[in-house]
């Protein structure tokens, strides 16, 4: 990393578990599965009829008063954003504009923010509302559509599918002025994200920075490309809790899981200097593509190899260091291979020694809200100094030897390396450091 140290102080996660660091905690060393049957729509003409999905959630909550009108305009992508910046900034104990406009404790052009996202679907009750208004005779008339079928959506109506939305309506809340972006590929996005924030803190453009991602492809059209893919899971409808299975011998695809995580990364002296809390330290970042990776039919980890060692690189740390890995374990079968010979050339011998867990089965498949997701657990097995266990691990597959439990195992933690790929074929991976008590 560049010269100043980079401090993870605030931990905001909205998953299937609840929102809030603290459900999140307790959910991930209980190892218990949040999969259940879908009611959020009608999933019943679906192969796959269950997910991992957030109850009695709407981003009002976590707004101010004087922004709950935006929340309308907010497709439940964004939502989730709104949500985990609020939970991680008042973990962290900063003050932005969000919490309390007249004693921030942050220059707004020193808070930065880099939000993954992924392809947002359209609410298809409210544009085929819509549309019917543009059918004549039985036809979609693109004519009449222009003319005034058009004008029965809002005018702000594609301000909820922008990925872009999402960092915007967190910076808005929070007054954040300093270095934004909104990163798109796929689940390697929130590695990406964070990587990202650290260097511009490293380099010194920023002080304070919202970092990770979330995604809802909790929709018919998510549901659609998902089960076009062939990745979801067809055969335990029954057993909702026990169909997603991250490098087991028994996996059979993923399931759908809504979510996100973002970090509050802040300068590490900053940061001590006011007495933070410090969950560790992001001190290493790679990145990959695989071009091969572009063919979806194909499965592949895109290169997570080589963004685990670049990672490692830039931590200046070796395999032998690494106590634990932080694995992605999307549950479906080729992909699970793919990625276990991705760990097997970053780690070399020393795989087999080392502890490693995967989220996707207590959770779902987050996609760009899983990178966030992973690194707050990476943090959080820093500061419990427990390898959380991995929901519905039995036996491993053949050819993917990783050293999983599905129960919480005490260690020694002080380097965890956690990584993504994404079916496009980009990766990513971060390495963060426990921090010694001064």
């Amino acid at each position: 990393m560049a010269d100043r140290r980079v401090a993870i102080t605030g931990l905001g996660v909205v998953t299937a578990a609840g929102v809030g660091v603290e459900p999140f905690r307790q959910a991930l060393m209980e190892g218990r599965s949040r999969v259940r049957e879908i009611d959020l729509f009608d999933a019943s003409s679906f192969p796959c009829r269950i997910a991992g999905q957030i109850d009695d959630f709407s981003a009002r909550k976590f707004v101010p008063k004087n922004y709950r009108k935006s929340v309308k305009v907010m497709a439940r992508d964004i939502e989730i954003a709104v949500a985990a910046a609020d939970a991680a900034i008042r973990d962290a104990g900063i003050t932005t504009q969000g919490i309390d406009p007249d004693n921030t404790d942050i220059e707004s052009d020193r808070l930065g923010c880099n939000i993954a996202a992924g392809l947002i679907s359209t609410d298809l009750d409210e544009l085929g509302m819509a549309i019917n208004t543009a059918v004549a005779e039985g036809r979609f008339d693109m004519k009449l559509w222009g003319q005034t079928g058009i004008n029965n959506l809002t005018p702000l109506w594609l301000l909820k599918y922008l990925p872009n939305m999402l960092s915007c309506h967190v910076t808005i809340i929070h007054g954040a002025k300093g270095p934004s972006n909104c990163i798109t590929c796929g689940d390697a996005s929130g590695h990406m994200a964070v990587g990202e924030s650290a260097r511009a803190i490293g380099r010194g453009v920023a002080d304070v920075v919202f970092a990770g991602g979330a995604e809802s492809k909790l929709n018919c059209m998510g549901m659609m490309r998902q089960t076009l893919l062939n990745r979801l899971c067809a055969n335990r409808n029954d057993d909702p809790a026990a169909a997603c299975r991250p490098f087991d011998a028994d996996h059979a695809g993923t399931v759908i899981g809504e979510g996100g995580g973002l970090l509050i990364l802040e300068d590490f002296d900053r940061a001590r200097g006011r007495g933070a809390r410090i969950y560790a330290e992001v001190v290493g970042f790679g990145g990959s593509c695989d071009p091969d990776g572009m063919d979806v039919t194909r499965p592949s980890a895109g290169g997570l190899d080589v963004a685990a060692r670049k990672a490692m690189a830039d931590a200046g740390v070796e395999p032998g260091d690494i106590d634990l890995i932080v694995a992605h374990g999307t549950g479906v079968p080729g992909e699970d291979a793919a990625e276990a010979r991705a760990w097997a050339d970053a780690m070399g011998d020393e795989l087999e020694a080392t502890p490693a867990t995967s989220l996707t089965g207590m959770l779902g498949a987050m996609f760009a809200g899983t990178g966030g997701v992973e690194l707050s657990t990476a943090a959080l097995a820093i500061d419990e100094q427990v390898v959380p266990p991995t929901v519905n691990f039995s036996a491993c597959a053949e050819g993917g030897e990783l050293s999983l439990s599905a129960e919480p195992r005490r260690a020694d933690i002080s380097h965890v390396l956690t990584g993504a790929f994404s079916v496009g074929g980009q990766s990513a991976a971060c390495v963060l450091r426990r921090v010694e008590e001064s």
